[in-house]
């Protein structure tokens, strides 16, 4: 059973006011949530036991909303006011401030908290987490991650009695739409990332997709979910894909393979880690089957063993059925006069070094095409004791760089099993030849 709640407008079956709601945010997501709220209400009380009654809309430019279902009376540029005078808070404003003190004021005024912040929460969870329970208020936030698949709960609650030993998939829907039309219709990132921002798959800016960070914060918040110890976005090791060529793409699918950003979480002897990479995965595995923008995670927990989770990862509304999930929720503690399982981070296990990392890896560098290159990149590879699988010479040229009159060529190293922190050392030595162009793609084997 829950903690019990004070809630503004009271616990307990008898009480039968109406639930007051303030929405933080009419964008894509805030607008679907409002909607959701207004054409389903009658089914919504019935499902609750009260009615939910959207009390305030708060947003920067309310003169631009246009959704047919919001009445603008209840539009407002008064955060604050809407943030101390709910009884459940909907954050969905994004970033970092003003949001984290909004959240913080919700929750210390009574208020329960359901957010799609996925950076609040990867920077300030613990903090969040804390103010929630000394509060007895709920924070619920399944949207946060994975769009409309259901990992946060799973972790919070169905596997709350398990140890969850790692967390591994592909949390990032832009990225994965990306790399998948570079992998079915042959196209160079660029022509994959503006086919992404035409069809609403990638922002303007999509430096938080294609560098890895919007997975990484989902990485920071699962680990800390999974192994009961905080684990903050400073803590995420990440690479992007805007390295990733059409060449890349080539060679996985002539190995039988493809390429995805993945984001893994582990609890192994050597400590927690939570990391975002590109990497090269077999055919015959499951991820290597998810498309478009869609999501994917796999759980593995000691007693459960394996769990798959799949489905929509992004878009106004996925996102929003995953934020109703936890509204119903919270209002249903509202009613009970209880709150929910309160979020364990009670652990403080040690951090993994990235030393303690092993993988082979596939490494493609940029080179100027004259006699002796190989030999040097080979016993640069042999003198740091990284053992090389295989070398791929047969590249198509690329262009001509203005400050070399010969012709450029990729040239692929496979290593086998060694460790990461070495491999990155032997290829910062091997970059300061003066035959190396640009910055070389690694790719780890799965």
């Amino acid at each position: 059973m829950g903690n019990e709640t004070s809630g503004l407008s009271g616990g307990g079956d008898s009480n039968r006011n109406p639930i007051r709601l303030g929405l933080l945010g009419a964008g894509t997501v805030g607008s679907e949530v409002a909607r959701l709220l207004t054409e389903q209400r009658d089914e919504l009380e019935q499902r609750i036991g009260r009615p939910v009654e959207i009390s305030k809309i708060a947003c920067r430019h309310p003169e631009n909303v246009s959704a047919s279902w919001i009445d603008t009376s209840l539009l407002t540029t008064d955060t604050e006011y809407v943030a101390t005078h709910s009884d459940i808070v909907v954050e969905l404003i994004g970033g970092l401030e003003p949001a984290r003190t909004l959240v913080l004021n919700a929750l210390n005024s009574g208020a329960s908290v359901v957010t799609a912040n996925k950076a609040l929460l990867a920077k300030y969870g613990p903090e969040i987490y804390r103010t929630a329970e000394e509060n007895g208020v709920d924070i619920y936030f399944e949207a946060a991650v994975g769009g409309a698949i259901p990992l946060i709960r799973p972790l919070r609650e169905s596997l709350a009695g398990d140890k969850v030993t790692s967390v591994l998939g592909i949390l990032n829907g832009t990225t994965n739409y990306i790399l998948d039309e570079m992998t079915t219709k042959g196209l160079d990132f660029e022509v994959a990332l503006k086919d992404a921002q035409d069809k609403g798959y990638a922002e303007a800016d999509p430096t938080g997709d294609v560098e890895g960070e919007d997975a990484a914060n989902k990485a920071a918040i699962v680990a800390s979910l999974a192994f009961h110890t905080p684990v903050s976005i400073d803590d995420v090791a990440m690479e992007g894909i805007t390295l990733i060529t059409a060449d890349d793409i080539a060679l996985a699918t002539a190995e039988g393979k493809v390429i995805k950003l993945l984001a893994v979480v582990a609890n192994a002897e050597n400590g927690v880690s939570a990391r975002v990479y590109p990497a090269l995965i077999p055919n015959d595995h499951p991820l290597a089957s998810v498309h478009g923008s869609f999501n994917a995670a796999f759980v593995h927990a000691q007693a459960a063993d394996d769990l798959m989770l799949y489905g929509r990862g992004a878009g106004g509304a996925p996102t929003a059925s995953a934020v109703m999930g936890d509204i119903v929720t919270v209002a249903r503690h509202i009613v009970q006069g209880s709150t929910g399982q309160q979020i364990s981070v009670y652990g403080h296990l040690p951090k993994a070094p990235l030393s303690s990392s092993h993988a082979a890896f596939a490494v493609r560098f940029c080179v100027c095409d004259r006699p002796g290159i190989l030999a040097a990149i080979s016993k640069t590879f042999a003198d740091h004791g990284v053992s090389i699988n295989g070398i791929n010479q047969d590249l198509k040229p690329t262009p001509h760089n203005p400050g070399y009159s010969g012709e450029l060529q990729t040239l692929r190293v496979v290593t086998h099993q060694c460790s990461e922190i070495t491999l990155r050392e032997t290829v910062d030595q091997v970059c300061k030849f003066d035959f190396v162009i640009g910055k070389p793609s690694i790719l780890r084997e799965m």
